[in-house]
């Protein structure tokens, strides 16, 4: 039976309020818009991975983004930012823009192996996602994607969340057919599994087998073990993608889930579901997730570019310097466990990756 304690606050909320509730919408004030436009056009000879607070500055929006912030480490997790005309800008642009964003809120976080700070999030085509993120094929002799991979088609995603405290979408284009965001609170679910089945619950709460697959070079023959809930001075963090534990169990010597187990990633899956809701990108809408307390998915798109409907984002890793401390046996996936410390991102190899 699980000792653990229900988590209390607003990273507690349930799918249904949230489409009824303001507080994570937050308009950029018309100040802070001016200063962008002024900004981007002076930094117009900068390089976007260049740009900087300094030479990129928003003197009026330090409260603003303190604001969205606090949000994400001390409320509900989920920020989402209106306001912003996508259609002004061209693509270099809006670069840097979104490149400045994340700047002033945090520090970008290298995404993958090739170094890379900003993503463009988009169906690559058949093909193109396994080739920069990794393919295998499990005991069937299906071919298996990595999660990375995974986010360069079309098709639809598991709740999971990212290796960074923040994440942050600007939508560019959206699809003319679905491609909807699917959140949900990781702290929901762990009260709602420590209600229904706290036996199932204290098993997520020891060390679950995860494989690097996609993620740092070489990393398809790495696996390391990590609870899915860990809790550190009454706060949550709760990494999940279901794609690492499911490939560490294609890997030799990496021990086999038990029944138990399974059935309880199967209960948060449902859990993630039962509680979400669903937010539809317009262009221009900036969404910023707190991982350690929000999953996100989504579903299946279309895209129809004869109409300017295919799907497009662009994606930031951030650490953010309110963040909270984190589990001590975390280190091995986040680095740097103590609050406010830049930790989470990909680890780089110490040669340059051609692939």
């Amino acid at each position: 039976m699980s000792s653990a304690e229900y988590l209390q606050g607003a990273c507690v909320w349930h799918g249904a309020d949230m489409q009824t509730s303001p507080r994570w919408v937050k308009h950029f004030p018309a100040a802070v818009l001016d200063e962008i436009d002024t900004a981007v056009h002076k930094a117009s000879d900068i390089d976007w991975q260049d740009v900087n607070r300094d030479n990129f500055p928003l003197p009026s929006a330090a409260p603003f983004f303190d604001d969205v912030r606090a949000e994400l480490e001390n409320g509900s997790g989920m920020v989402k930012i209106v306001g912003l005309d996508v259609g002004r800008y061209d693509a270099e642009q809006l670069r840097r823009i979104w490149y400045a964003l994340g700047r002033h809120l945090g520090t970008p976080m290298f995404q993958n192996r090739r170094g890379e700070l900003m993503r463009e999030i988009k169906d690559e085509g058949a093909g193109v996602g396994a080739k920069l993120y990794g393919a295998t094929v499990d005991a069937s002799g299906k071919e298996f994607l990595s999660s990375g991979a995974r986010t360069l088609s079309p098709g639809e995603l598991r709740f999971h969340t990212d290796r960074c405290d923040v994440v942050g979408l600007l939508c560019v284009r959206q699809a003319s057919e679905g491609g909807v965001s699917k959140l949900a609170s990781s702290a929901t679910v762990y009260n709602e599994m420590l209600k229904r089945r706290p036996d199932l619950h204290s098993l997520l709460c020891r060390p679950i087998p995860r494989s690097r697959f996609g993620e740092e070079a070489g990393g398809q023959y790495v696996s390391y073990d990590l609870p899915v809930f860990g809790v550190r001075e009454g706060k949550l963090t709760s990494h999940f993608s279901l794609t690492y534990i499911e490939n560490a169990q294609l890997l030799p010597g990496v021990r086999r889930l038990s029944d138990a187990e399974h059935e309880a990633l199967r209960l948060l899956l449902q859990l993630a579901q039962e509680h979400c809701f669903e937010m539809r990108f317009a262009p221009g809408d900036i969404q910023l997730l707190n991982n350690h307390i929000v999953y996100h998915g989504r579903t299946a798109f279309k895209d129809d570019a004869s109409t300017g409907q295919d799907r497009m984002l662009m994606r930031l890793w951030l650490s953010v310097p309110n963040s909270r401390a984190l589990p001590e046996d975390h280190a091995i996936l986040w680095g740097d466990v103590a609050s406010g410390m830049p930790h989470g991102g990909i680890a780089q190899p110490a040669t340059p990756c051609t692939v």
